[in-house]
Parts: C-alpha cells; sequence; structure tokens
C-alpha cells in the first residue's frame, strides 16, 4: 500500500505546476505591503511565539509518513480530490468570485464583497497559489471546512453543484468621532453680569462636517453644530478697513425672526487684502497612518495639495513631512517652482502604521525652523483625520505643546479629512493653540474653496490675538446670550492681557458676531428682577452697549485697542448680513436649542432664499438645499 501511495505522491507532483521564484517574490511583497496598510490605528496585537506551518502539504506529508495503514486509506480520496482539481485548475475569475475569501485575495490586496446564502452544507474550496516552497506540493493550498459527509469523488469545478459557505457577518465600524464643543451659551441677566468676552474664531469645519452628514442622508451630531463656523463659512460683503488698517468693524441692530421682543446685534469685521505678501514656507505634515488609507482621506488630501500647488510662486518653499508609525521628512525643502518634484513626493505617499502625531509635529516644526527667514512667513499645514494614538494624543497635553510652539513665529492649520474616526477635538485643540485655523475637507470643491478661492486668508495673517468685548448697559437691556462662539470664551480680565492667546484674521478674512438681547421692559424677558436687588444704574438708553476689540500686528508682543458705541437706532441691516442671521438660525435648530421659540427649518429657508443675494459660487444655494434637506430628515425621524 506504501507503493501505492508513493506513486499518488508522485502523481500530484506530476501535475503541480512548478513555483515561479520572481512571481513568489513579487507576491511576498505584496502580501507584506498589504498587511502594513491594514494595521492603522488599531491597538497593536498580542504578541505570541506560535507561529503558523510554512505549507499545509508539508504537514500532509508528515502526517503520511506516520500514518497508520487505516488511516491513509480513509484519507485517500481527499488526495484524488486535490488531484483532480490539480488537473482542472480554476481561471483567475473563477476564484476570485468564488466566495468571500476566495481567490488570490491575500496577494492582489482587495476581496469582493460576498453576499451571505443560507445554505449550511459548505464545500471543500481548493485554491491555486504560487508560494516559495522546497516541494512543488507547495504550490497548492487546499482550504477545506468540514463537511457533514465524506467527499467521495471529485468533479470538475463546472459539474459540481454550487454549495455556499456559511453567511459571513461583517462587524460595522466603529464611531470613534469626538468634537470640540460645549452647552449653549446661558441666558445673561445685564445687571448682573453686564460684561461678554470672547475670542473671535474664523474656522469653517463645523459647516462642512455639517454639510457631509446631511448629504449622507442623516442630521449631524448635536456637538457637532458650531454656530459661528457655520456663519463664518460665507463670504459677506462688508465695508472694508482703511488703509492701514487691518479690519473695520460694523454693528447693525435688527429685530429678531425668531422672538419678536428681543433684537440682534450683528457685529461684523472685515478683515484687508494683501497685495503683495511675502514669501511663504510651507511644511506639509501629513497623516499616512493606515486610517486614512480611505478615498476621502489619503487620496483626497492628494489631490487637494495639488490643487493649492498652483497658487504658490517661485519664491515660496515647500516640504513635506509624514507620520505613522514614525515621523520622516520624504521632501526637504523645495522651491514651488519645482513643481514635478513636490507632486511626485505627494503621489508616492502611503498609508499604514498607527499614528504617532507628536513626532511627526516635533519634525514639522523642525523643519519649519530650518526654512525661516526675515519678512517670510512659515506655516505647518497638518492634514490628518485627527486619530492620535502613539505619544502625545490628549488634546490638553497638545494644547500645552503647541502653545510653547507658537511663540516660535511659525503659525499652524489643520485640515480634517473623512468621517468615522474624525478627532475633531484634537483638531480644534491644535488649530485654536497654533495661531491657525481648521477646515474640514470632504470633497474637492472644498478644497478649492479652502486651498485656492480663500489661500491668502488662510495662510497670510493681517491681525494676532483678536478679542471681542462687549459691556451692556443694564438701562436699556434686561438680558443677553452670545450665538455660539462656546469654546472661544474668555474671562473678563483676559481682554487686556496680552499673554492670553486668541483668534487670528488672515487677508481678506470676515467674522461675525451676533447676540440675542433683551430691551428693558420687553414681554419677551425669561427672568424676573431681583427682590432685592439694586435698580440698574446705567447710561443713555439710546446705548446698548458698548464694543471693544483688541488685537496684535503680527508678531507683536503689544495690542492695540479699537472702541466703539452700539446704538439703538444703528438700523440699516443689510440683506447680506441677514443671510448669516438665518444661518445662525438654521444652527441653533440643528443644536436642540430651546430658545428658538416656534421657529422652524422652514422660516429658516424661507428668509435664507429671500436675502441669498449674489452667489457666485453657489455656497449659499448649497445651504438653502441643504435646510430643505435637513427638514426632510427632521421629519422622517419623529
Amino acid at each position: 500500500m506504501s507503493d501505492d501511495l508513493d506513486d499518488l505522491k508522485d502523481l500530484m507532483q506530476a501535475a503541480t505546476p512548478q513555483a515561479d521564484p520572481a512571481r513568489k517574490v513579487e507576491n511576498l511583497a505584496l502580501a507584506q505591503k498589504n498587511f502594513d496598510d491594514l494595521q492603522g490605528s488599531t491597538d497593536d496585537m498580542r504578541q505570541t511565539s506560535v507561529r503558523p506551518p510554512k505549507g499545509l502539504f508539508r504537514g500532509v506529508i508528515h502526517m503520511f509518513a506516520n500514518f497508520p495503514l487505516r488511516g491513509a486509506l480513509v484519507s485517500s480520496t481527499a488526495i484524488v480530490a486535490v488531484a483532480m482539481i490539480a488537473v482542472f485548475p480554476m481561471t483567475q475569475s473563477e476564484r476570485v468570485s468564488n466566495g468571500p475569501l476566495g481567490g488570490l485575495t491575500s496577494l492582489t490586496g482587495g476581496a469582493p464583497e460576498a453576499e451571505p446564502v443560507a445554505q449550511s452544507a459548505p464545500m471543500v474550496e481548493p485554491v491555486i497559489v504560487e508560494e516559495a516552497a522546497e516541494i512543488s506540493l507547495d504550490a497548492v493550498e487546499m482550504r477545506a471546512r468540514p463537511s457533514p459527509q465524506p467527499v467521495a469523488k471529485a468533479a470538475p469545478r463546472a459539474l459540481m453543484p454550487a454549495i455556499a459557505a456559511d453567511p459571513v457577518i461583517i462587524a460595522p465600524e466603529i464611531d470613534t468621532e469626538t468634537f470640540a464643543n460645549a452647552d449653549d451659551n446661558p441666558l445673561k441677566v445685564t445687571a448682573e453680569e453686564p460684561v461678554s468676552t470672547f475670542s473671535i474664531d474664523v474656522d469653517t469645519a463645523s459647516y462642512a462636517v455639517v454639510r457631509n452628514s446631511l448629504m449622507s442622508g442623516r442630521l449631524p451630531p448635536a456637538e457637532a453644530v458650531r454656530v459661528e463656523e457655520m456663519i463664518n463659512y460665507f463670504p459677506y460683503d462688508y465695508a472694508a478697513p482703511d488703509a492701514g488698517k487691518a479690519f473695520r468693524p460694523t454693528v447693525s441692530v435688527t429685530g429678531t425672526p425668531w422672538n419678536g421682543g428681543t433684537q440682534l446685534v450683528h457685529i461684523a469685521l472685515q478683515g484687508a487684502q494683501v497685495t503683495d505678501r511675502p514669501p511663504l514656507n510651507l511644511v506639509f505634515l501629513i497623516d499616512t497612518s493606515g486610517s486614512m488609507n480611505q478615498a476621502n482621506k489619503l487620496p483626497l488630501l492628494k489631490q487637494s495639495f495639488r490643487l493649492m500647488l498652483g497658487q504658490l510662486r517661485p519664491e515660496d518653499e515647500v516640504s513635506i513631512v509624514t507620520y505613522a508609525g514614525s515621523a520622516g521628512r520624504v521632501l526637504d525643502p523645495t522651491p514651488a517652482s519645482e513643481r514635478a518634484k513636490i507632486l511626485a513626493a505627494l503621489d508616492a505617499l502611503d498609508a499604514g502604521g498607527s499614528t504617532a502625531g507628536q513626532a511627526g509635529l516635533q519634525q514639522a516644526y523642525a523643519t519649519a525652523a530650518e526654512m525661516a527667514e526675515d519678512g517670510q512667513v512659515s506655516r505647518v499645514i497638518l492634514a490628518t483625520d485627527g486619530d492620535f494614538n502613539v505619544g502625545l494624543s490628549d488634546p490638553e497635553a497638545l494644547k500645552d505643546y503647541i502653545a510653547d510652539k507658537r511663540d516660535s513665529g511659525t503659525y499652524l492649520s489643520v485640515l480634517g479629512f473623512g468621517r468615522g474616526n474624525l478627532d475633531d477635538a484634537t483638531m480644534q485643540a491644535l488649530a485654536q493653540n497654533g495661531n491657525g485655523t481648521a477646515a474640514y475637507i470632504d470633497t474637492l470643491s472644498e478644497a478649492q474653496k479652502v486651498l485656492v478661492d480663500q489661500l491668502s486668508g488662510a495662510l497670510f495673517p493681517i491681525a494676532d490675538d483678536v478679542k471681542i468685548q462687549v459691556e451692556w448697559n443694564p438701562a436699556a437691556v434686561a438680558e443677553y446670550r452670545l450665538i455660539g462662539y462656546e469654546t472661544r470664551a474668555l474671562k473678563r480680565e483676559d481682554f487686556n492681557n496680552d499673554k492670553v492667546d486668541a483668534g487670528d484674521i488672515g487677508a481678506g478674512h470676515q467674522v461675525t458676531a451676533i447676540y440675542e438681547v433683551t430691551p428693558v421692559g420687553s414681554d419677551a424677558r425669561l427672568t424676573d428682577p431681583l427682590r432685592y436687588g439694586a435698580a440698574p444704574v446705567g447710561g443713555d438708553p439710546s446705548e446698548l452697549g458698548f464694543l471693544r476689540l483688541r488685537h496684535k500686528a503680527p508678531g507683536a508682543d503689544e495690542s492695540q485697542l479699537i472702541e466703539t458705541p452700539i446704538l439703538a437706532d444703528m438700523g440699516g441691516i443689510s440683506a447680506d448680513a441677514r443671510f448669516g442671521i438665518a444661518i445662525a438660525g438654521f444652527g441653533q435648530i440643528l443644536r436642540g436649542s430651546d430658545l428658538m421659540g416656534d421657529w422652524s427649518i422652514q422660516d429658516a429657508e424661507a428668509l435664507a432664499t429671500e436675502t441669498r443675494g449674489a452667489d457666485p459660487y453657489g455656497y449659499r444655494q448649497e445651504a438653502i438645499g441643504l435646510m430643505r434637506l435637513a427638514n426632510s430628515l427632521s421629519e422622517r425621524v419623529e
């Protein structure tokens, strides 16, 4: 019997194709690459000393060498089945389509999604692969699943019955998104707390996240909605500053559309344009961790930076630093005129590994310091999904680290990509403390807006540490609340302290802040006067409040002060500003504010449609469409 068995093994060896050494090297390299790509932000696997066998048939041969005669007879039918498959090999397309794990998926890096079939009798699925082996039997790998009955005879694949494997249940990706936000600003009694202080914000990330959620068919998480970022997403026709001034404030007062007994105080800042900008040093700090291996992450990032390169001048310089398991500089400082070299470095980037954000930041700041020269602007642009899991990963720790680095004069901006594990809280901590801005890019159109149309505002600062403080007159205003800016609140004493960091305004940037105020004597007042409190003491009732602004020239240590009264008759609010009010109402509804009365998304849509005005890029019409979509989604979930 042993002679028959030897004859059968010889037959198997003769029928098996010989391994191709060149193909072997190629397949092993590709398999290693696919393994690295799948590491991502998941926890490290526990170390083990158990190693898988190098070949299935090496073990089979060893088994036959020590197998009793009866066992060899029982096993011979399986060997015949394998021999038949070796004689009638499957085509590549058959292997790829054969079940959820069939085909050369481990070598090609992808597998088609399987549709579960509710049949319980599994089949023996042989798969031809090329593998490094000392004997040619290792060129055939057979995956055998338990069968209720032994396979007595194998037929050519075209004649075999279509017996499906057990259904494969794919676990959904875990949503680990975190957003930087706080509870709505409370309604404050003017007589008790007349002063409101906050830092300006020109970020737009929240609006893009809201849009992405709605376009995906779901309402955004309430904590993802920052009303000020929704308002500041749109361009407005505000009055330009006088020559030599960094920006100009414009104040208007109008009735509140959602509450007839209150008024809105609309504060607008228009930054000066830059006509003769200095040379720019850019360090692209790119997250290449495994979590970035999605179409709306690293590939979109590459396309976005490609758009931006077209806006740079020959005297500008670009460097690229990446971080995954470790950080490294993949492009030394290179003149922007060498576009092909920069694009080649971008195109060569792949995703894989964990997320060593701290090491990447350190390398990026060191590169920026190397590039810096007097009279130039240096900026690190961090592009990430925010998933920091190696080194500093706590937003507070990152905040302290970035605060120490901003004094070097290097600005930090953050671009977010992708959903599902978007760490908005970390991105906000970095941008707010790095004297930069945060934006979220979910489409190439958004990249065009942020990195092309508004490039000057995103990269060239004209005013640092801009703070707003309003003192309300208790003789005219009974209550007030600031709409938005919850994460930008400052202490009253921070306003005059030039060591306290605040937001920055870039060239041409616009900033809008809106207060809702309740006049003294209005039926809309929600709080009762104190029984034992002193009577409000104020100045002229026609003066609602007093506006103070502080800002520094870029690189300066001392701030400048701007002051102007807020008068009750400051009417003449433009349709342009009223569009911003419609967006403010929409944002508050999405946050679930209980101070909107019966005002609805339809009301916000009507006001936005009425005040849409000039809309050359279609941003406002898009917002109106999002309002309609949000209204439909709201009705669906109720």
